[in-house]
C-alpha cells in the first residue's frame, strides 16, 4: 500500500457563458426590480446558457482552460469527479459524458448529487484517492445548468440562479509540502430540510407524465425563508468549528470562500469567524448562485485579484439542498 500524502490543487479552469442577464431584463420577465434583488441578495447580474446547452458542455469547457494552464493532456487524467445537479441526463453519467468529450481515456468517473455542497463534496472525495495513493492526477469538476430547472414565472428562484462550470485538477504534494494541500474537512447532511429545497419531478416517485408537467414539479420549488435560517446558522456553525479543531483564529485564514447563495449568508460567517472583509471573497453580483460552480469560479477571482497566494490558509464553506453542508481547510500550494 502507497504511503499517504495531502492532495493539493494545482491547476484551475473556469467558464460561464456569454449571455448576461441583469436585474433590470428579470424585470422584464417577472413582478421584481433591481435594488429588491440587490438588498436582499446582492445579486445585480448572472449568466445564462443557451436553451439545449448541457452541463457537459460547460464544464468540457473549463476543463480546457484547466488543462492548457496546467500544461497537461486529457489523457493524464485518472479520475473524473462531477459535481452537479443538472447532469445532462439521469445516465450515463455526466462523468462519463465529459471523459468522452475530452477523450481522457485513462480516466475513470461518477457523479455526486449534493446541491450547493456539492463541490466541497466531490474535492474532499477525490482527495482521498490521491492520499491513499491509488492516484496522482484526479479532476473535480462543479458544473449546473440552473436554468434548465427554473420555473420562468416564479420570481423567488429565478432571480438567484446562473449557470456556469469550474474545475479543479488534485496532485499529491511534494516532499517539503507537508503543510500544504487539503488539511481537514467536515461535512454534514440534514435529510429534515429535504422538503424546503428540492426539485420533486422526474425521479422514481413521481415520474414524468403529463401531470407532473402540469403542476410544474421539475423546477426548483423552495421555502426562502427556511432555507436561509439554515444556511446562515450552519455556515457559522461549520466554519467556526473548524477554526476551533485547528487551533485557529480567523486571523490566521488568509481566504475564506463560502458558496455564493446570498450576500447576507457570507458576511454573517466571515463576521461570526472573526474574518476581516478583505479576507472574504465575493463574487455572487456577477454570477448569482451557480450551484456546484460557485466555489471554483470565486477561487478564480481570488487569484486574480490577489486575495489568494501561496501559502494561505483558504477556508471553504458551504450549504445546500438535503439538508447538505460542508467546510474545508486548505493551505493554497500555488
Amino acid at each position: 500500500m502507497a504511503n499517504k500524502r495531502r492532495a493539493k490543487i494545482t491547476a484551475l479552469g473556469r467558464y460561464v457563458p456569454p449571455r448576461v442577464v441583469t436585474n433590470h431584463d428579470l424585470e422584464k420577465m417577472v413582478e421584481t426590480n433591481h435594488n429588491w434583488i440587490v438588498e436582499r441578495t446582492g445579486i445585480h447580474e448572472r449568466h445564462w446558457v443557451e436553451k439545449g446547452t448541457p452541463s457537459s458542455e460547460l464544464a468540457v469547457k473549463a476543463i480546457d482552460d484547466l488543462l492548457k494552464r496546467r500544461g497537461i493532456e486529457a489523457d493524464e487524467i485518472e479520475l473524473i469527479v462531477v459535481a452537479t445537479v443538472t447532469p445532462d441526463m439521469f445516465f450515463p453519467s455526466t462523468a462519463c459524458v465529459i471523459q468522452n468529450k475530452i477523450r481522457a481515456t485513462r480516466a475513470w468517473g461518477f457523479d455526486i448529487s449534493a446541491a450547493c455542497s456539492s463541490f466541497l463534496y466531490a474535492l474532499t472525495t477525490g482527495a482521498q484517492f490521491i492520499e491513499s495513493g491509488q492516484h496522482k492526477k484526479v479532476l473535480v469538476v462543479g458544473s449546473d445548468v440552473m436554468t434548465s430547472i427554473l420555473n420562468p414565472e416564479d420570481r423567488t428562484t429565478l432571480i438567484l440562479f446562473g449557470d456556469g462550470a469550474g474545475a479543479v485538477l488534485l496532485e499529491p504534494c511534494e516532499e517539503g509540502e507537508e503543510d500544504y494541500g487539503i488539511l481537514d474537512y467536515h461535512h454534514e447532511i440534514d435529510g429534515s430540510g429535504g422538503e424546503h429545497l428540492f426539485m420533486p419531478g422526474g425521479g422514481s416517485l413521481n415520474p414524468p407524465s403529463h401531470e407532473t408537467v402540469d403542476k410544474k414539479m421539475h423546477y426548483v420549488h423552495q421555502n426562502g425563508q427556511a432555507v436561509f435560517k439554515f444556511a446562515v446558522r450552519k455556515m457559522e456553525e461549520l466554519s467556526t468549528n473548524m477554526l476551533a479543531k485547528n487551533n485557529l483564529t480567523g486571523d490566521d485564514i488568509g481566504c475564506f470562500i463560502a458558496h455564493q447563495a446570498n450576500l447576507r449568508i457570507i458576511d454573517a460567517t466571515a463576521k461570526k469567524a472573526g474574518l476581516a472583509p478583505e479576507k472574504v471573497i465575493k463574487n455572487i453580483h456577477k454570477y448569482g448562485n451557480t450551484t456546484a460552480a460557485t466555489i471554483p469560479l470565486a477561487i478564480g477571482d481570488a487569484i486574480e485579484d490577489g486575495k489568494l497566494k501561496k501559502g494561505d490558509l483558504v477556508l471553504f464553506a458551504a450549504v445546500g439542498a438535503g439538508f447538505t453542508s460542508g467546510c474545508v481547510l486548505a493551505r493554497w500550494a500555488y
